[in-house]
């Protein structure tokens, strides 16, 4: 004969947790830094990126090319500062260093290559550098 057993959900872990989950306030992680969201585009002449940096002043923004790798880092400050007298109630943006870093198929024209920044938008218009011409191996 079977033995009948009580089942108590409280008693269970996985029930504990998800009620202890649903009453916690929701608290985004605003330690790990944010990605940079970016679109690439491929011209005739090279690659347009557009590169979302809101809240960053175009001082903090770094922008590196070498050979095919585009790297783009900026500081993103926080907007609300402690100051005496005032309490902060609320802060959901990250503050602190934002990196993004990518490759493209062909090398790129540093000299030639610009850089724009707008209303939280960074565009960069890459030039691609002119194919080398292969060299012709001579066979002995």
């Amino acid at each position: 004969m079977a033995n009948l057993q009580i089942y108590d959900p409280f008693a269970d872990a996985a029930v504990d947790t998800l009620f202890r989950q649903f009453f916690r306030p929701e608290r985004g992680d605003r330690a790990a830094p944010q990605a940079i969201r970016v679109d690439v585009a491929e011209t005739d002449k090279g690659y347009t990126v557009y590169a979302e940096v809101p809240g960053v002043a175009k001082d903090e923004i770094h922008v590196a090319i070498e050979g095919n790798q585009v790297t783009i880092a900026a500081e993103v400050k926080p907007l609300v500062a402690q100051v005496e007298g005032t309490r902060v109630l609320r802060t959901e943006r990250y503050a602190g260093n934002v990196y993004r870093s990518f490759t493209l198929p062909v090398d790129l024209e540093e000299a030639a290559c610009e850089a724009t920044y707008e209303n939280g938008i960074l565009e960069l218009k890459l030039a691609a550098k002119a194919a080398a011409p292969g060299k012709r191996l001579i066979i002995r």
